[in-house]
């Protein structure tokens, strides 16, 4: 690299770093970015960044790979329908333990490490959820996935104050039922809905794909930006389908309700959070109104 390409980067950055600063980011982080130990540190070190130059990071955050191991080692067989776990009160409660072990205090020693500030916010605290009425995909057949559940509020006050003290909040995927009971949520869904409450400037959902593709075999088929009206032909045509379709929704959703715009990024590639966020060319897919 000659001496003009870093600044030749850092200047392309600018109008980015000054449009975003002091803007809330919300990012869902999970799938593949949460189990290689490299990327794990570059993810932590991309949020890092954004924390430093002045925006403010909320991470919700999966763990399905850590909890499906958890439940192996307890002698519990994880069981899914149509991508959903099944909760039932052992499983939650195993749940409940390996994310507040686990995984986001894991996550915050994280960004520590690499010279940022975290706070570990229970999802159960700040989430709250009334039981998911669900009916199968295929045919509408309503079916019990127990101790699962729908946010149907944020207490949005305690994530703020961590974001006024420039703490980056990490937030687990758990929720609390007017019954007091546990819910478990569907991350995706829960960082919607934060960031819904947050009125953040951005979601970001970092997947196990390169955003949203035309072609579902080509990898580099990825479409760059969709809004409304294109994401109802993507459906009609078939290229939306299932794990997608929710995703896709939250983040019309999102649009909806004051977000600014929402991201999905492949979180196997190296910086796509700095990438979409600071170059021109960006990568994944921008949903934008």
């Amino acid at each position: 690299m000659n001496p003009a390409e870093p600044a030749s980067v850092l200047i392309e950055a600018l109008p980015y770093l000054q449009r975003f600063r002091g803007a809330t980011f919300v990012i869902k982080y999970g799938g593949s970015a949460m189990e290689d130990p490299a990327l794990v540190d570059g993810v932590l070190r991309d949020i890092v960044f954004l924390e430093a130059v002045g925006i403010n990071p909320v991470i919700v955050h999966g763990g399905g790979k850590a909890i499906t191991r958890a439940m192996k080692e307890a002698g519990l067989a994880a069981r899914f329908v149509d991508g959903l776990r099944v909760s039932d009160a052992a499983s939650i409660a195993l749940i409940d333990r390996t994310l507040a072990a686990e995984i986001s205090p894991g996550i915050a020693a994280g960004i520590e490490r690499f010279g940022g500030h975290a706070h570990v916010l229970p999802g159960k605290e700040v989430l709250r959820a009334e039981k998911l009425d669900y009916r199968l995909a295929a045919t509408g057949e309503p079916v019990d996935l127990g101790f699962v559940g729908e946010v149907t509020a944020v207490a949005a006050a305690p994530i703020a104050e961590l974001v006024a003290r420039e703490i980056v909040p990490v937030i687990s995927p758990l929720a609390t039922g007017a019954d007091g009971a546990v819910y478990n949520i569907n991350a995706d869904l829960a960082a919607a809905e934060v960031a819904k409450a947050l009125g953040a400037r951005k979601l970001i959902y970092l997947t196990d794909v390169n955003g949203v593709l035309r072609d579902p075999a080509d990898p580099a088929s990825t479409i760059s930006s969709l809004n409304p009206a294109e994401v109802a032909e993507l459906k009609k045509i078939g290229v939306l389908s299932g794990g997608m379709l929710p995703k896709v929704d939250s983040a019309l959703d999102a649009l909806d309700h004051g977000v600014g715009q929402v991201h999905f990024l492949d979180g196997r590639v190296p910086h796509a959070l700095l990438l979409e966020i600071f170059t021109d060319d960006g990568t994944g897919t921008q949903f934008k109104k």
